[in-house]
């Protein structure tokens, strides 16, 4: 005996579990409400478990409902790689698209091109996962994200990395800092000053410690933080200096921040695209994908 459900049913449902609200779930696929809950209900009676837990306020998903959002979704995304070639994206169309990127990332580019994703595809959601690089990795590796952006991966066996860009790294100092008088900073100036620092987990700190092994031991930081975007903050409030990747920086308008090259050595990190190897994008994703490196070529992202 067959199951008795269609795609509509599940297209049906996976609106409900993004938008995580009939009413909006509805509209996002044109049809009216009573319409959508027969379809949920028709689903449920079919798998003979409830995928749901209904309240006047909320909509969430049951235990097994979790377990078969991922399901669902894994065949929705198949079908979508499958028509790839048949038909292209279309802003009627409602899909979704998820990308990890560390947080510099984030704040550099990203924004410009979320917005222009969002004008030419109205419909399709944007998630973005702004983590650190490990986790950037991980949640590329699970299939949490379609793809990645970040400077971890190239040695990573299930991982594809494209490289978009290399940065270096510089001192971000307060205006007022006698560091931002110079025209380029050693590692040892900047460690004879106080300064502030990510932790262990972070990615850049791996990068660094594993660059800057030569150079003379130093007094510990002042404070360490996760993430480069918050130890800035901490820069401007006037706690130290820090050393970041270029992109971080704020603009050379910035009334108080601002950044001299890091120089013996210069440590560079390369950002680039992170994808599970062996596995088709969505056509979704695919687009974003495609606009990320169409950008790159314009100039959008070059070499610090």
């Amino acid at each position: 005996m067959g199951i008795n459900f269609d795609l509509t049913d599940l297209q049906a449902f996976r609106a409900v579990v993004e938008l995580g609200n009939f009413r909006k779930a509805a509209e996002a696929i044109s049809i009216s409400q009573p319409a959508l809950s027969r379809r949920i209900d028709k689903l449920e009676s079919a798998l003979g478990v409830p995928l749901f837990e209904r309240t006047t306020r909320s909509v969430t998903l049951t235990t097994v409902g979790r377990v078969f959002a991922r399901s669902a979704e894994q065949l929705l995304d198949d079908l979508d790689v499958a028509l790839l070639g048949i038909r292209d994206v279309s802003s009627s169309r409602l899909g979704h698209v998820t990308i990890a990127c560390v947080p510099s990332v984030a704040y550099y580019f990203l924004p410009s091109l979320i917005a222009t994703y969002h004008r030419r595809f109205p419909r399709i959601r944007v998630k973005l996962l702004d983590a650190s690089a490990n986790e950037v990795l991980g949640a590329v590796i699970s299939g949490e994200a379609d793809f990645g952006v970040s400077f971890m991966g190239s040695q990573e066996p299930e991982i594809e990395f494209k490289m978009l860009l290399q940065e270096r790294f510089v001192a971000a100092c307060r205006r007022d800092h006698p560091l931002a008088r110079k025209k380029r900073v050693t590692w040892n100036e900047l460690y004879a000053h106080e300064y502030v620092s990510v932790d262990k987990t972070s990615g850049n700190r791996l990068l660094l410690d594993q660059a800057l092994s030569a150079v003379a031991p130093r007094a510990p930081s002042v404070c360490e933080t996760r993430h480069v975007t918050t130890m800035l903050g901490l820069v401007e409030a006037g706690l130290g200096v820090a050393a970041v990747p270029s992109m971080a920086m704020p603009g050379n308008d910035h009334p108080i921040l601002t950044s001299v090259p890091l120089v013996e050595p210069v440590v560079n990190r390369r950002v680039g695209i992170v994808k599970r190897r062996g596995r088709a994008l969505t056509p979704a994703a695919e687009e974003f994908h495609r606009m990320i490196i169409e950008a790159k070529r314009g100039g959008m992202a070059s070499d610090a």
